[in-house]
């Protein structure tokens, strides 16, 4: 099956806003390649809407009272790619052998459309034949109950699988007799959970939607929005407008960070007007945001002391922390040489950003990736917390932190029990309720769980959607652990890389995604979700499945589970016959959920609350505590100074703008200027100078660590951009082959995907790009 005809590789300046004419062409252009136009159009109007079906985008959350249909460019790419008519059925797989779908893209992979039905890898022919449902879910259960250990099994979860889903897959594993949980949140913001933890007491942001409108300031840090939360620039954009200050750090320009044209705006649109997203913008080196904030809180400090009483709030300080003065020992021990080195910044940009921090009543500090996938990562949130704290901004209108989640439902899920190192508070809860012993060992989290895999610990692998092969790092090691397994089995919507990378024996089972209606014994179903700011809403399926063998995530692992354990704990199967038996069982384990059937007929659902903000903290002091944290000695680890050569570049990963997470819409990205390519490096003009390369070169890029192994991608052509000297960018998944599995941060795990030493060398079969090179800002 052929792909869309792409755009002629090229590389130009974009010179629009984000959102607009620009969003609107690219919609268009996806409603027409999904085969399915008309009915999406009319699915649109109901995204993020009461009685609709919650966006399976990010996790960017709406006002509650809002009526007004509201999706984004990438949400209404999302809703396209996952309602398409094209089917990858049983013909589909007896036309391509395993080899040949391996040998294609990732782009044309998901392209082909939608499984709609359950396959079994057959290792003699190298093709997926057909395999009834109950055929497969003893085929899994033979598999479990012949272990040594249920500690040989992986339960993954991607952050799309609903509140539902998720229980019941927890409940089924720690059943079953692990804590094996890996989870995508592993991979993004499992550094915000455990420093907002460490720090206030609660994993999770303390804002709501509501307190964009009262913020004075709204920082953002490592944040990209206008690519991955499209939906977070108008209420940024409407900050500025009304006189409040949105200040950036980020080290690349981004288009959706500078201005923005609100495509469901006529009149905007007809004047092609724009408004400017951020007031005050700021480059850091690649881990330099520590630094940076380190730096204005010594600000803040100097001028405290200039004038007792006028910069901190010693009464919030005084009745609600503990720390205080190790931390602001700490920041005094800091040379300002050291800041201004390590952070990339001027000192005089620090001086500006503390300025807009001191003068604002209510700040907001949100941030993503950026800072999250860095060595010390939870320092560095703790270092937000810190600043936070000190003049009191948790707990009171228009303020707090806001670790802004990337999958819909990502917060969700770990709310729900996915967590390999659970508290023992759900533990107890569950025991409580099911009346069976839980284990209470850690079980391993994304990278432990390669590791398992790959040297031979981990046996049967069951994914619960995403794209496990692609998203997570060091993908040689990644592949090769996959094909280590004895059973890997994948609940997808769409072919992916992951399916092709087969254990001994290899399952796809074909689940529902967040656009089909959802019909069970009891009538049609509704699932839950959990956004950002704590808001719990219902999802409604609009659009008949593909075909009657798709099931539902929860059916899938009530079947699973029924034909693992029989009906222990639970009688799985008339669970699913009506999810609000799920969700009852839900009230009853896990806090925040009580009512919970009731409480979600109420339009727009539920804030589930937070402890912090409310000013109760949850930590063992029962205080907010401050972080002492010295500023790291470098930016790289000694992996990488002990591997023998010096760094030409760092380099960091991020998405495209037609991508969310590793799924492709296209092969653009309109913002970067960048057309019909992916195997692209953005460098400094400077530095492609200094290393004696040309823009359009093709180079090989290779990543320095100190183990032995060769990690390399070939045949990337340099663009010249305006990164800061010193660093690159280029897309992944196609650099996560970089990531080495060990390079995690410290306390979180969390692979280091924006602080990659690499080298650039020139590619040995270099091919023809034909370049208009984008001028340096």
């Amino acid at each position: 099956m052929s792909l869309p005809p792409q755009s002629e590789a090229r590389y130009r300046p974009y010179p629009g806003a984000a959102g607009g004419w620009g969003a609107l062409r690219s919609v268009t252009r996806a409603w027409l390649g999904s085969d399915n136009a008309l009915k999406n159009i009319r699915t649109l109007l109901k995204t993020n809407q009461n009685g609709g079906f919650d966006c399976p985008g990010c996790a960017w959350g709406e006002s509650p009272e809002g009526h007004v249909v509201k999706f984004c460019e990438n949400g209404a790419k999302a809703v396209n790619w996952e309602a398409t008519r094209r089917r990858v059925d049983a013909a589909f797989f007896a036309r391509y052998s395993v080899s040949q779908l391996a040998a294609q893209s990732d782009y044309w992979l998901e392209y082909q459309g939608r499984l709609t039905e359950p396959m079994r890898y057959d290792r003699a022919s190298d093709h997926y034949v057909p395999i009834g449902w109950d055929d497969a879910f003893a085929l899994i259960a033979r598999h479990l109950q012949t272990l040594e250990s249920p500690d040989q099994a992986e339960f993954y979860t991607s952050g799309r699988a609903s509140n539902e889903a998720a229980f019941l897959y927890q409940l089924f594993g720690r059943t079953f007799g692990t804590n094996n949980f890996p989870d995508c949140s592993n991979m993004c913001h499992e550094a915000s959970g455990v420093a907002l933890g460490q720090s206030i007491g609660v994993g999770k942001g303390t804002v709501t939607f509501g307190d964009f409108e009262h913020a004075d300031a709204i920082f953002v840090l490592g944040q990209n929005p206008g690519t991955n939360h499209p939906r977070m620039l108008e209420p940024l954009r409407e900050a500025v407008a009304r006189g409040a200050q949105v200040i950036c750090f980020n080290p690349l320009r981004e288009r959706g960070l500078e201005r923005f044209q609100h495509p469901q705006k006529p009149l905007e649109m007809l004047g092609n007007r724009d408004a400017p997203v951020t007031s005050a913008y700021f480059r850091p080196r690649l881990g330099g945001d520590m630094a940076a904030l380190r730096g204005m809180a010594k600000f803040l400090l100097q001028w405290e002391r200039e004038a007792p009483g006028t910069v901190f709030d010693q009464a919030f300080i005084a009745g609600h922390t503990e720390g205080l003065q190790a931390y602001l020992a700490e920041v005094d021990a800091t040379p300002w040489g050291q800041i201004e080195a390590q952070s990339g910044l001027a000192l005089a940009e620090i001086e500006q950003a503390a300025l807009h921090y001191r003068r604002a009543e209510r700040s907001i500090v949100c941030w993503a990736m950026g800072i999250t996938q860095h060595r010390h990562s939870v320092a560095t949130i703790r270092e937000i917390a810190n600043l936070l704290l000190l003049r009191g901004n948790i707990g009171k209108p228009g303020a707090g932190a806001c670790p802004v989640r990337g999958h819909s439902n990502v917060q969700g899920d770990r709310t729900m029990g996915i967590n390999e190192r659970p508290p023992a508070a759900l533990l107890d809860a569950l025991e409580r309720q099911f009346g069976f012993a839980v284990p209470r060992r850690q079980g391993h989290n994304t990278v432990e769980a390669i590791a398992a895999m790959h040297r031979g610990d981990g046996r049967v692998f069951i994914g619960l959607g995403g794209n496990f092969a692609q998203a997570t790092p060091d993908s040689q090691l990644t592949h090769q652990a996959l094909t280590r397994c004895e059973l890997t089995v994948q609940i997808s919507t769409k072919l992916n890389r992951s399916h092709l990378l087969c254990g001994r024996e290899a399952l796809i089972l074909p689940c529902l995604g967040r656009t089909d209606i959802d019909r069970q014994a009891c009538g049609p179903q509704a699932v839950t979700v959990e956004d950002s700011f704590s808001m719990v809403h219902a999802s409604f399926g609009q659009l008949e499945p593909l075909s009657p063998q798709m099931r539902s995530e929860p059916a899938i692992i009530a079947g699973i589970a029924a034909a693992t354990l029989g009906a222990q704990p639970v009688d799985w199967l008339h669970l699913v016959e009506d999810y609000s038996r799920i969700r009852s069982l839900i009230a009853a384990t896990i806090p925040g959920f009580a009512d919970f059937n009731e409480r979600l007929r109420h339009p727009g659902g539920f804030y589930l609350g937070n402890s912090a903000a409310e000013r109760h903290w949850a930590t063992p002091s029962g205080r907010a505590c401050f972080s002492a944290c010295a500023l790291p000695q470098d930016l790289l680890p000694q992996q990488v100074r002990r591997s023998g050569r010096t760094p030409d570049l760092t380099l960091q990963t991020l998405r495209s703008h037609d991508q969310y997470n590793t799924t492709l819409y296209g092969l653009d990205d309109r913002y970067r200027g960048v057309r019909g390519m992916r195997e692209v490096v953005f460098v400094n003009p400077q530095d492609i100078a200094r290393l004696g390369l040309a823009a359009g070169q093709q180079v090989d890029l290779v990543s320095l660590w100190d183990d032995g192994l060769e990690r390399r991608v070939e045949g990337f052509t340099v663009l010249a951009y305006d990164t800061p000297p010193g660093q690159a960018a280029a897309y992944y998944p196609e650099t996560n082959p970089l990531v080495p599995l060990q390079s995690v941060g410290e306390g979180s795990h969390t692979p280091t995907s924006k602080a990659i030493a690499i080298v650039l060398e020139p590619t040995r079969q270099p091919t023809q790009i034909r370049l208009q090179p984008q001028p340096a800002a």
